[in-house]
């Protein structure tokens, strides 16, 4: 049994409703019914009747409801005893972020936040893999991609557009794809920390995705994008990525406004319904420096 699905279930019995319980807590209604199942199942007792019309305690709800509500007051004993410490930028936070978005602006960024608060240290992990916050003791991670963990909580950054590039010695070579079906017939460089296959490639035309090969795959993107330098292939990869060498013409924008692949960026930390101040003014720190950077995404 979980403390917090107690102290949810004693939300869904004050309000008498998953939907008003989810809204107040920054839920999706689906999660607080799934949790509420949850506590039944760990119990092995049902604690609500749910009809399409309201919800009512069972004699088990009834019976579990004064000690779900101790719970709820000591959790907020509990956050008010820290509020003091939890609202002073100081102390430690361990950040895990992704390479490219580490190497163009995060490293950078996340240390001159540092340098502004005295008695603030801040651990970065640079890792393209899925850390699991909680069990590894990260405080903040930033993301490419989808959210599927209901525990964490997810700040929208930015987008980030996808393109097909390659350097003017390879366009000389083998000549440019005038579409995406065309790149079936050219050596494709594969970056394997896609979310797709590698060798899947999003367009908006034809509408489908076009399956590329290649004679090339890494995990690392830099590598990737020094393999496209040298003209050894195209390549499928995040705008921010190459900004500059699409800027000095290094690299050639091969099939503008037709690739399909946006992703967003997100500031993800686990569910409390008190983050630490420190844990938002990082987050928002974050979020100013991308935005400041829009172009490059």
């Amino acid at each position: 049994m979980r403390s917090d699905d107690v102290i949810l279930f004693a939300e869904v019995a004050e309000l008498g409703s998953f939907k008003l319980a989810a809204d107040k807590l920054g839920l999706a209604n689906s999660v607080v019914s799934k949790r509420i199942q949850r506590l039944e199942m760990d119990l092995k007792v049902q604690l609500l009747h749910r009809t399409t019309r309201k919800l009512s305690l069972t004699e088990a709800g009834i019976a579990l409801l004064p000690t779900a509500k101790q719970m709820v007051q000591l959790n907020q004993d509990v956050t008010d005893s820290v509020t003091q410490l939890s609202s002073e930028i100081k102390g430690h936070l361990r950040v895990s972020v992704p390479t490219i978005s580490g190497d163009l602006l995060l490293a950078e960024a996340i240390a001159e936040f540092a340098s502004q608060h005295n008695g603030l240290r801040i651990d970065v992990k640079l890792s393209n893999r899925f850390v699991d916050l909680i069990d590894e003791g990260f405080d903040l991670a930033i993301r490419t991609g989808y959210l599927e963990d209901s525990s964490l909580i997810a700040r929208h950054i930015i987008d980030s557009q996808w393109l097909v590039c390659a350097a003017p010695v390879y366009i000389t070579r083998r000549g440019k794809p005038n579409s995406p079906d065309a790149l079936i017939n050219h050596n494709c460089l594969h970056y394997t920390y896609q979310t797709t296959g590698e060798g899947d490639w999003e367009f908006f035309v034809p509408g489908t995705i076009v399956k590329v090969s290649g004679n090339f795959s890494t995990n690392n993107a830099a590598a990737l994008r020094k393999a496209a330098l040298a003209g050894h292939g195209i390549v499928y990869v995040p705008k921010c990525l190459v900004y500059h060498d699409l800027q000095q013409g290094t690299l050639i924008d091969l099939l503008p406004h037709q690739v399909a692949k946006k992703l967003g960026i997100y500031a993800i930390y686990p569910h409390t319904r008190h983050p630490p101040e420190k844990l938002r003014a990082l987050i928002e720190h974050i979020r100013s420096r991308y935005l400041a950077m829009a172009h490059y995404f």
